[in-house]
């Protein structure tokens, strides 16, 4: 379907939007997607985008629906597998192995291909089948040494499956093999991988800012110490400044006596 070309335009500059942000800010690509949608809904590309966007933002009911829209309009099978991790989402991990066995798989490019097994090892693990998850991912892609763009992901998946399972040893190995294929940080196997070592990340950045904190709080104690001190020392020298001069000394008129006694006790009433 063509739009006119203003239109499209802005169509356009959503689009843009939602590829950009889908990643590190789902919320804000769907709502350029919502955008999107008002303004064409009957365009394939459009309702994909807006499937994908609910789809990162985990409104999986309605990322399906868009899935199934953009499905009609073009009678493609690419978005066979993300559809059926929609149901996954919404708790229906059946239907999921269901459309993984389903005749559409089979027109899968390979990558299509791997995605499907990777969803379906999801859904056999969403209803405790461990061991069905761990054969489900098993396969030529797995063992082969050509790296594809999945091949880090598929890696990952079996790792964590065996890890699940309680085969520590294996999970290890396949979690290495994962960090080989994945050049672009897809994953966060080296992560898992020194958990399982047993190793321990500090973060630089934090430990110098708790030392700053602290060389900060010594300072200030500091400054408070000498500040006290210097204030002490004003108020003994006002105290000093402010002290009478010592009195004349009073005569007596004869006939009255002094005593230390009367004296004591005149300092006690007074």
């Amino acid at each position: 379907m063509s739009l006119p070309k203003g239109l499209a335009e802005d169509v356009a500059k959503n689009l843009v939007m939602v590829a950009r942000l889908i990643d590190e800010d789902p919320e804000g690509a769907y709502g350029y997607s919502k955008v999107a949608l008002r303004l064409a809904s009957r365009v394939a590309a459009v309702r994909e985008a807006a499937g994908f966007a609910a789809y990162a933002s985990q409104k999986y009911s309605e990322a399906l629906a868009e899935f199934r829209a953009a499905r009609r309009m073009t009678g493609g099978v690419d978005l066979w597998p993300v559809m059926a991790d929609c149901e996954r989402g919404l708790g229906r991990p059946e239907k999921a192995l269901e459309m993984a066995g389903a005749p559409e798989v089979q027109k899968l490019d390979k990558a299509g291909q791997v995605e499907m097994r990777l969803v379906a090892a999801g859904a056999r693990r969403d209803i405790g089948q461990i061991d069905a998850a761990i054969v489900t991912l098993q396969g030529p892609e797995l063992a082969s040494n050509s790296v594809q763009s999945w091949t880090a992901r598929l890696r990952y998946a079996y790792a964590d499956a065996l890890l699940a399972a309680g085969r520590d040893g294996e999970a290890r190995e396949w979690f290495a093999k994962a960090i080989e294929s994945d050049k672009d940080g897809s994953t966060d196997a080296s992560d898992r991988l020194a958990e399982l070592d047993g190793v321990e990340f500090l973060d630089a950045l934090v430990e110098d800012e708790d030392e700053t904190e602290a060389d900060a709080g010594t300072e200030t104690e500091t400054e408070t110490v000498a500040e006290v001190q210097a204030a002490a020392e004003v108020e003994v020298e006002v105290e000093v400044d402010a002290a009478p001069e010592a009195e004349d000394e009073v005569e007596v008129p004869d006939g009255e006596q002094t005593s230390d006694e009367d004296g004591s006790k005149g300092a006690a009433q007074s």
